[in-house]
């Protein structure tokens, strides 16, 4: 097929004026929120959703679980590439030494993002318990699932590691939520 360009004679120029480009857009000069009707509400799939005034279980769940892997294994990344730094020896190639570090970033990542996946997956499970169990949402229930989580982590290493292990989840998870309290009455955000 035959460009009509080259074969009418008409150079680029009259080719350009004499026609018109169409444009999608031309009649959408409305707001977008006119265009879409969009909602300025939260919308929820049941009507019991809205009443609460906190996340689900299974929200729960999935935040604790990724947040904790995610920053462990950021966490370990750091401390592993400090390791593989440490490990590196004087004729090691710079092929060697990167090699070193990622696999000491690798294995200390995945180690402690592992284990903050499986503290956080546990508090989840053991605070939305507490909170059916008790049927209120307050501080108490956040230092109970600390309390327990700690002491069920630890509990493989015996009796004494696990009253240990729940004192300190039940300190970190207090002192957590009353440095919350203290950021949001003095810090504006």
């Amino acid at each position: 097929m035959v460009d009509s360009r080259q074969s009418g004679g008409q150079n680029d120029e009259d080719y350009n004026t004499n026609t018109k480009l169409y444009n999608p857009y031309k009649d959408l000069q409305l707001p977008m929120q006119q265009l879409y009707k969009l909602p300025t509400s939260p919308e929820f799939l049941f009507q019991e959703e809205s009443v609460a005034l906190r996340r689900s279980w299974g929200e729960n769940l999935t935040y604790y679980t990724g947040f904790g892997y995610l920053s462990g294994a950021i966490f370990g990344a750091g401390k592993g590439f400090i390791e593989g730094v440490k490990a590196s020896e004087q004729g090691d190639t710079l092929k060697l030494k990167i090699n070193r570090i990622l696999n000491a970033s690798g294995h200390s990542g995945r180690k402690i993002g592992n284990r903050i996946g499986v503290i956080g997956l546990m508090y989840a499970g053991i605070e939305s318990g507490i909170v059916e169990l008790r049927d209120t949402d307050d501080v108490i229930n956040s230092v109970l699932a600390g309390l327990g989580t700690g002491a069920l982590f630890k509990a493989a290493k015996g009796v004494r590691s696990a009253a240990v292990g729940g004192a300190i989840g039940g300190l970190v998870v207090g002192a957590a939520v009353a440095g919350k309290q203290v950021v949001k009455r003095y810090i504006p955000i």
